[in-house]
């Protein structure tokens, strides 16, 4: 099978076998780790094109994971976790034609999922704006109030 082309690369995220078979966990970036046993993996008939291999093999698989019922989390991460993404956490991968490749690419799309709603954001500063920035709308609202003062009709008294 030829090497996919430009942006096709880009959107397969890199899975390391080893981590996920052998040790039977899922490693998040931050230290965090999910056995496999905590993951319902569901398979079904893959939809698309595939020809007669498509009407037989369940390819399609889904990665579910239990966030209420997870002892691998702590209390912080489960909080977050339910307040950014729910009680439960699908991912699904359907782009290749083995089961098992599927099932690698939802696992570690589950793992990017996981990851991005663990992600504390750095608290947002307050600023002032800039003195160049003031004089910009102040200077427009005069621009505007003689617009508005020049489609009086000629004769008009402004009080």
């Amino acid at each position: 099978m030829p090497a996919p082309s430009g942006s096709e690369a880009d959107e397969r995220p890199e899975i390391d076998r080893s981590q996920i078979g052998q040790h039977k966990l899922l490693h998040v970036k931050g230290g965090l780790e999910i056995p496999l046993a905590e993951i319902t993996m569901r398979t079904s008939r893959s939809s698309g094109p595939g020809g007669q291999h498509a009407n037989v093999t369940a390819s399609r698989v889904e990665a579910v994971f239990d966030v209420v019922g997870s002892p691998s989390l702590s209390e912080t991460q489960r909080a977050r976790l339910l307040d950014r993404v729910g009680p439960r956490l699908v991912a699904m991968a359907q782009d290749e034609r083995s089961q098992a490749r599927n099932r690698d690419l939802a696992l570690a799309r589950l793992a990017e999922r996981i990851e991005t709603a663990l992600t504390v954001s750095p608290p947002r500063r307050p600023t002032r704006p800039t003195g160049a920035s003031r004089a910009r709308r102040l200077a427009e609202k005069r621009r505007a109030a003689q617009r508005k003062l020049e489609r009086r009709p000629p004769g008009a008294d402004g009080d």
